[in-house]
């Protein structure tokens, strides 16, 4: 026999029980009729998609030290810095992914922002285009250097994009310093990484005619203890042409 202040007990916690989930459940269609009237009444519209146009990227190979032009299919945005940044990511995750023939970690990530400047005018000195093996790829990747540069060039701070020039163009490159700090150590590896940027950066916007580069927003010796981050580089010179490697 249960006894009966039990009974009482029993009875009221269930009448407490099924008023508080009728509660609850009238706060919940209430809920939910509120969301469904808000998103009736500010409809949000599909973000835009950059349509997809052609890029010319130069991967690096580590097996024969050469750049290898291949073209892809991109969404690329309208402005240069972001196209910029578009094409350097697509280059990046090729070398990210398994068996790259470059490979570098970081992905798309190594890089934090391009933007441009003005490039002054100055007279090109000739320049050789470097050969593909040893010594000879860093001796032709020193060609490279803008003629002024033949000492360590003044720092560069971080700047507002420019946009819309119609000159010739100075890209700086701001590259993460977890992308430098991960990346194999060799004059040749650093070296044909600097040198796919640039030609590259080139390919897609041809105003640029020079590039430098900082990390994490400051200047940096070198990119990974070899290839010099001081110096400018000329951006045309770096494309090689057919039969030719960087």
């Amino acid at each position: 026999m249960i006894p009966r202040y039990q009974t009482v007990l029993f009875s009221t916690l269930l009448i407490a029980s099924l008023v508080m989930g009728a509660v609850l459940w009238q706060l919940r269609d209430r809920a939910h009729k509120r969301m469904m009237a808000d998103q009736d009444a500010a409809p949000t519209a599909a973000p835009a998609v950059a349509p997809n146009e052609q890029a010319t990227l130069y991967v690096a190979s580590d097996a024969d030290n050469s750049l290898v032009m291949q073209s892809y299919s991109l969404p690329l945005p309208a402005g240069d810095n972001a196209r910029a940044r578009a094409v350097l990511g697509r280059l990046f995750e090729l070398y990210a992914a398994p068996n790259a023939p470059h490979p570098v970690p970081g992905g798309a990530a190594a890089v934090n922002e391009v933007f441009f400047l003005p490039a002054p005018a100055v007279a090109a000195a000739p320049t050789a285009m470097p050969t593909a093996n040893g010594s000879d790829l860093l001796a032709g990747a020193s060609n490279l250097l803008h003629p002024n540069a033949a000492r360590t060039a003044a720092p560069v701070q971080a700047a507002p994009p420019v946009q819309d020039q119609t000159g010739p163009e100075i890209a700086i490159v701001n590259l993460t310093g977890a992308f430098a700090n991960a990346h194999p150590s060799g004059l040749e590896t650093e070296t044909l990484t600097v040198l796919s940027i640039c030609a590259t950066l080139h390919a897609n916007l041809p105003r640029v005619t020079e590039v430098r580069f900082l990390v994490d927003g400051e200047q940096r010796a070198t990119l990974a203890g070899h290839a010099d981050l001081t110096r400018t580089y000329l951006a045309a010179q770096t494309t090689p042409t057919e039969g030719m490697h960087p």
